[in-house]
């Protein structure tokens, strides 16, 4: 296929989307609103995004973007720190914060992440600290297709007593759709309506804006995400959020560094000046995201490549999975990404044992923001059936270029 030909294609796509990208539009605008409140109630000036240093007792930054969280996800308190490391490690707070030997958590969207595997489960024969070597029972429902099996949950529920129950709002490394907020919202109302008296935990990661709603506005009492997705705009340099009842936030503190201490202690020599702008940036952002994967889906629907989501539906989180079915091509696929990357260009990425994960991953993408994945970036675990998960894009001509030079490798 020439350029031309591939740029006609990529032309013709756009042309059908005119209608769903309006909709991410009128989402951007009313989340830019909402930030811009928070802001305003923050009252943030420029002298507040000083570094500190030492305990950090005079970080003035910590406080101002706790508070632009509460606002934003409309929760009784938050944690934002850049000592949070990543996703994992935000998620893993709440998690060992909360729960105590002999309690039961049950996830109703299946097994987690696989960065979660060992956290939750531990390795067979060695005590790691997770969960399992706690005494924390964890058990997994399996989703039916791309829903929450409600009523399984609640007989599992019914016979487990589970202290949590634990949502993960995107695909993680399977082929199911993301769940939207509704979906979310039905899953609790109708457990809550069952009798079941559990802490509901989300993990929103790739999710943040994509809706105007959040998890926390349907009933999750919990939540955690990572900075270098959605919410950090692409240009925050690190750190993870905790939000949700002050009680249970509380706990998860207790877990950042020690108990009593929470968030009163830790610094930041850095600046901040990132962590705001990145907010603010992030509805934005995020929605140019979405439209890069919605153009992506289409066209590799012209190639006959099969891609979640599916043509026509209304994306909830920011990470596409595309079904190769062929180690090869999926390898191929993340090479390409990595060439086109405005950072390491000229490196070639092959499967490895990345640190955390149960099978050999082949990753793309050179980010400004070391693993960013608001950022244009993929990656995939090298076993059947061979599926990439592509996420982010800070920029929509960075993806609409990938779809063409897509095409002219085919």
């Amino acid at each position: 296929m020439d350029r031309l030909d591939a740029d006609k294609i990529v032309e013709g796509c756009e042309a059908k989307l005119k209608n769903i990208y309006k909709k991410l539009d009128d989402i951007a605008l009313y989340n830019t609103e909402k930030v811009l409140d928070a802001f305003a109630s923050a009252n943030v000036s420029l002298t507040c995004m000083a570094g500190s240093s030492g305990y950090g007792y005079e970080d003035t930054a910590k406080p101002k973007l706790c508070q632009i969280y509460k606002s934003i996800f409309h929760t009784e308190e938050a944690i934002v720190a850049a000592n949070i490391s990543c996703g994992t490690h935000a998620l893993a707070l709440p998690l060992f914060g909360i729960l105590r030997p002999g309690d039961v958590a049950l996830s109703i969207t299946g097994r987690p992440y696989d960065t979660l595997e060992t956290i939750i489960f531990g390795h067979e024969g060695k005590d790691i600290g997770s969960l399992k070597d706690l005494g924390i029972r964890f058990e997994c429902l399996e989703m039916k297709g791309d829903k929450i099996d409600t009523l399984g949950a609640i007989r599992l529920a019914k016979k487990l007593h589970p202290r949590m129950i634990y949502i993960q709002r995107s695909r993680g490394y399977s082929d199911r759709e993301a769940l939207h907020c509704q979906d979310i919202k039905v899953a609790i109302e109708k457990i809550k309506q069952s009798g079941i008296d559990a802490i509901f935990m989300v993990d929103n990661c790739y999710g943040e804006f994509t809706e105007k709603l959040e998890p926390t506005d349907v009933g999750a009492d919990i939540m955690a995400g990572s900075l270098m997705k959605n919410i950090g705009g692409g240009i925050t340099p690190t750190g993870g959020y905790v939000v949700g009842k002050k009680e249970l936030v509380d706990l998860a503190a207790g877990r950042m560094t020690a108990p009593e201490l929470g968030i009163e202690v830790g610094s930041y020599i850095a600046s901040y000046y990132p962590f705001f702008e990145g907010i603010f940036l992030a509805p934005h952002m995020v929605a140019g995201a979405l439209k890069g994967s919605i153009l992506l889906g289409r066209v590799l629907n012209y190639t006959h490549v099969e891609s979640t989501p599916k043509a026509g539906i209304m994306p909830a989180d920011i990470v596409r999975s595309i079904k190769f079915g062929d180690e090869k091509k999926l390898v191929d696929f993340c090479q390409l990404v990595q060439r086109l990357s405005p950072i390491d260009a000229g490196a070639t990425v092959m499967p490895w044992e990345m640190p955390g994960y149960a099978d050999k991953v082949v990753s793309g993408g050179g980010t400004f923001i070391q693993g960013s994945t608001m950022e244009l970036s993929c990656d995939g675990p090298v076993r059947p059936p061979y599926i990439c998960y592509i996420q982010g894009g800070l920029t929509y001509e960075h993806v609409k270029i990938l779809c063409i030079k897509y095409l002219l490798e085919q």
